[in-house]
């Protein structure tokens, strides 16, 4: 893990991602996050969630087509 030190309105560039500090209180850091749209931007614990439910529903039982079918023939 690389640890970098930054300052108030200093930032720090990840690709073409740049990541600025806006504000630090005791410990927490405000961050802002300038990036292409088409890159998404989320939470830790919110990319985690997202990784799960992706790996849950690969790993869902297919669903048979033609008992759906049966069911909705009337």
């Amino acid at each position: 893990m690389l640890i970098l030190d930054r300052k108030v309105n200093q930032s720090i560039m990840i690709g073409n991602i740049e990541v600025v500090i806006t504000d630090i209180k005791g410990d927490h850091a405000k961050l802002g996050i300038n990036a292409p749209r088409f890159v998404p931007v989320h939470r830790k614990e919110v990319y985690d969630l997202i990784q799960a439910q992706n790996i849950q529903a690969v790993e869902s039982e297919a669903i048979d087509l033609d008992k759906i079918k049966d069911v909705l023939s009337f």
